[in-house]
C-alpha cells in the first residue's frame, strides 16, 4: 500500500478526478486529496485556467504545499496538469520523497530551483500530440529531457491530441489510454509499496 498526495487540473475536483482517487482507494492505497479551487469546478478547461491565473500559479502551488504539511515526506506525489505544479515542487523539494506521478503535463526542474532528486522514481503520463499544449509541446519537450537526463524518469505517451484524457467525466476522455495510464501507475505505486 502507498500513499499519495493527488491534486486536481484546472477544472477542479471534478467527478471523473474524483473517481481516479477511489480507483487508487480501491486497490488499496491511501489517497489524499486536496481541495486547490475552494470548492469551484469548471465546465471548460480554458475556464479553469482563466481562475487559475487569477489565483495565481504560486498561489496554487502554496495551496499545495500547505496541503502537504500534515502528512509525512515519505509519500507519492501526483497531479493532473495544473496539480503536477505543486506535485512536481513537492517531489523535487521534500526530503525522503518515494515518487511522482505527473499526468498531462511536466515542468522544467529548474522552476523549483534543483535538480530531479537522485533515485526518486517518476512516471509521466502525456498525449503524443495534446492539442492544449500545442504548438510547440514544450511539455513534452521537457518530459522527454527529463526521461533522457534522470534513470529514474519513465515516459509513456499515447496516441492522440487530447489533454486530460485520464478524466472520465470530461470530453477529452479517451477510455483506452486511461486504462493504461491507470494500470501503469497502479504497477508504479505496488513498487513503492
Amino acid at each position: 500500500m502507498a500513499e499519495l498526495l493527488l491534486f486536481h487540473h484546472a477544472q477542479g475536483m471534478t467527478a471523473g478526478f474524483l473517481s481516479f482517487a477511489d480507483e487508487l482507494r480501491a486497490a488499496g492505497h491511501i489517497v489524499h486529496a486536496p481541495d486547490l479551487y475552494d470548492g469551484k469546478v469548471f465546465t471548460t478547461l480554458a475556464e479553469g485556467v482563466s481562475y487559475a491565473e487569477l489565483v495565481g500559479f504560486d498561489t496554487i502551488i502554496e495551496r499545495g504545499r500547505l496541503a502537504a504539511d500534515s502528512l509525512p515526506n515519505e509519500i507519492v506525489y501526483a497531479g493532473f496538469s495544473l496539480g503536477v505544479l505543486p506535485a512536481q515542487m513537492l517531489a523535487q523539494t521534500r526530503p525522503e520523497t518515494k515518487g511522482a506521478l505527473l499526468f498531462h503535463s511536466c515542468v522544467p526542474t529548474s522552476e523549483f530551483g534543483c535538480p530531479w532528486p537522485q533515485g526518486v522514481p517518476l512516471q509521466i503520463h502525456m498525449m503524443d500530440a495534446d492539442e492544449w499544449a500545442l504548438p510547440p509541446n514544450e511539455d513534452l519537450a521537457i518530459a522527454r529531457q527529463l526521461e533522457e537526463t534522470v534513470e529514474s524518469v519513465e515516459l509513456f505517451l499515447y496516441p492522440g491530441d487530447r489533454h486530460l484524457f485520464a478524466d472520465i467525466s470530461l470530453p477529452d476522455y479517451d477510455e483506452r489510454a486511461a486504462a493504461l495510464l491507470t494500470e501503469r501507475v497502479l504497477s508504479f505505486l505496488k513498487n513503492i509499496e
